[in-house]
């Protein structure tokens, strides 16, 4: 269980108990290739079972056994993942019981290195062998609807993350702390601030992104990038890093800490795949930089190009040049800023909460 899901799987709870409807959570533990992103969560009311892994190339298989005394549950909702082995036993048993189980996924892996492959089509295979399906976003359920799966058995999540308690980071900072982070990465009060927060790894085109960074530090001066996060390629931006005194990496950073830089920051960098942290932008009404061309997972479907952030086409010079427009554009930056404020309130924990415990009764609810 990752420890961002741990609030919403706590107001989930509270929000099916005020329907009549009992949740149980089941999870296990990180496998030893997930260890390293030191992203666990707990739940002291959590079923905790112990997962059984297979490495197989570049993939980690995974059994995660089912507590006998949940077997009586009326609905299953399980991760729409290939690797889960144990998923495979509860879709077969629908045949012979009246258990209901749901998917809750992508639709499609939006970053498979052979989409077409067999894997994504033992997929689609299984898109629709469930009764009811819990979208992250509309571009999961147009990839459903395309399958002909019916509309009225989808709940679109529209994923989020706890954005109230990082708008509260976000305030409790103060101008104390912010002068002393400042004194500490060697940052100017004058500086144009470009920010990277997230998992440190090939899909996130670190390699353009630094190249990017050049461009634009040639171009403007004042210009620094600081880098928030871990991951396989951390040793790559480190080493960029010891070459630019301009460019910090800082590491993983939670909480009101991380919450101090997107402070500091005037635009978001993120070149790469974006996924559930675009959030974070639109809390802090900052907005992001991203590309048409990368493998995004299905939160870019939040972004709106030239109302809350800008997506630029091309090589790192092209996307160089977007981000020097815009910080050279005040009007235009605060228009973008404000754009993002504004997308913040439509993608929050708490509608996600409700829609997703409106589906859970929906599909328990007997047809008439």
């Amino acid at each position: 269980m990752l420890h961002y899901r741990t609030n919403l799987f706590e107001q989930l709870r509270t929000a099916c108990a005020g329907r009549g409807i009992e949740l149980h959570l089941v999870c296990g533990q990180a496998s030893r290739r997930e260890l390293f992103r030191k992203d666990e969560g707990a739940l002291p009311w959590a079923n905790k079972v112990h997962n059984h892994f297979w490495e197989v190339g570049g993939r980690d298989i995974v059994w995660q056994p089912f507590p006998a005394k949940h077997k009586d549950a009326d609905l299953i909702v399980v991760m729409q993942e290939n690797r889960i082995l144990s998923n495979y036993p509860l879709l077969l048993s629908r045949v012979w019981s009246c258990r209901k189980v749901a998917y809750w996924g992508h639709g499609k892996n939006f970053q498979s290195d052979v989409p077409t492959g067999l894997l994504e089509k033992w997929k689609s295979l299984l898109l629709t062998r469930v009764d009811w399906w819990f979208a992250y976003t509309e571009k999961t359920v147009n990839i459903l609807r395309e399958a002909g799966y019916p509309e009225t058995q989808i709940t679109c999540l529209n994923n989020a993350i706890d954005s109230e308690g990082f708008q509260r980071d976000l305030a409790s900072v103060s101008s104390e702390y912010l002068a002393q982070l400042r004194e500490e990465t060697g940052v100017h009060e004058q500086s144009r601030i470009g920010l990277f927060c997230g998992s440190l790894y090939p899909d996130k085109r670190l390699d353009y992104m630094v190249a990017a960074a050049d461009q634009i530090h040639a171009e403007l001066p004042d210009f620094q990038l600081l880098v928030i996060g871990d991951g396989p390629s951390a040793n790559e931006i480190n080493a960029a890093a010891a070459l630019r005194p301009w460019l910090k990496c800082v590491g993983a950073r939670k909480g009101r800490e991380k919450a101090a830089y997107f402070r500091l920051a005037d635009i978001i960098f993120n070149p790469g795949a974006v996924g559930l942290h675009v959030n974070d932008s639109f809390c802090a009404g900052i907005p992001m930089a991203t590309t048409f061309e990368a493998r995004h997972g299905p939160e870019f479907a939040y972004l709106d190009n030239g109302k809350n952030c800008i997506v630029a086409y091309g090589d790192s010079r092209n996307y160089a040049r977007a981000i020097i427009r815009l910080l050279r554009d005040d009007n235009e930056y605060k228009r973008l800023c404000s754009g993002a404020r504004d997308t913040a309130s439509r993608y929050t924990l708490k509608n996600m909460v409700d829609r997703f415990a409106d589906g859970i009764e929906k599909c328990l609810t007997p047809p008439p």
